[in-house]
């Protein structure tokens, strides 16, 4: 699973939902966390799986040209950074064609301060805008680091655009998967589903919240860079 992008009036929406997972995670007591596919440490922990998901439907202005296309905006780097929300991070680069590598803001857990590094690959086409979180893990101290070994998560943002009794519409839609490895105490010694149950809700919730937001930012966004296209061919 995976995926991104912003504006100074809210968190990228996967930044911001990672680094509210962190702070809930710190107010229960449990230690940090850290991301990366498919690696795991040996171990017989338990293993909690958790997951949310969430679609919204937002209604497109017409600008009646093809050349203010919301497949347009979405090929445009101006686009790319709005899915990625680059004002709200503390860096970010190109690897590749589609591919970023995103570090936000420093997060304080405990006595330790993390940096959420993401990286992230946005896939445009005329139809539609494929978000996807390849790796999510933690830069700091190597106590910090080493917790990488324990969680891994993946996310996924399907941005789609259709037309409907000749009004444009955008579909976001939104999954993401945690599988969190239990070894503390003393929620090692709890059933695997005394952390899955308030964790999906958690989770649940934190999207319930934050995929609108998304939504409205890229609207805005999109607004705006067609008003700066315009301007451009006056």
């Amino acid at each position: 699973m995976a995926t991104v992008k912003y504006h100074s009036v809210c968190s990228p929406f996967h930044g911001h939902l990672f680094q509210e997972i962190f702070r809930t995670r710190k107010r229960n007591g449990v230690m940090k966390v850290s991301v990366r596919r498919a690696k795991w440490s040996v171990s017989n922990a338990k293993k909690a799986n958790l997951s949310a998901s969430k679609r919204e439907r937002i209604k497109l202005p017409s600008y009646g040209d093809e050349i203010y296309h919301i497949s347009e905006f979405f090929s445009h780097p101006s686009g790319v950074e709005a899915i990625l929300n680059t004002r709200a991070l503390q860096s970010y680069q190109s690897l590749d064609s589609n591919l970023y590598r995103c570090i936000l803001p420093q997060v304080r857990l405990l006595n330790f301060e993390v940096a959420p590094v993401l990286d992230l690959q946005v896939t445009p086409t005329s139809e539609d805008c494929i978000v996807e979180m390849l790796s999510c893990k933690f830069e700091g101290s190597d106590l910090v680091e080493r917790q990488n070994e324990h969680f891994s998560a993946s996310m996924r943002n399907h941005i789609r655009w259709e037309t409907i009794d000749s009004q444009p519409f955008l579909d976001v839609d939104v999954k993401l998967n945690l599988v969190l490895e239990i070894y503390t105490q003393p929620f090692a010694l709890l059933p695997t589903s005394a952390v899955e149950v308030p964790g999906n809700i958690m989770m649940q919730a934190l999207v319930d919240q934050l995929v609108p937001l998304l939504g409205q930012q890229l609207l805005q966004d999109y607004e705006e860079w067609v008003h700066q296209q315009r301007k451009r061919l006056q």
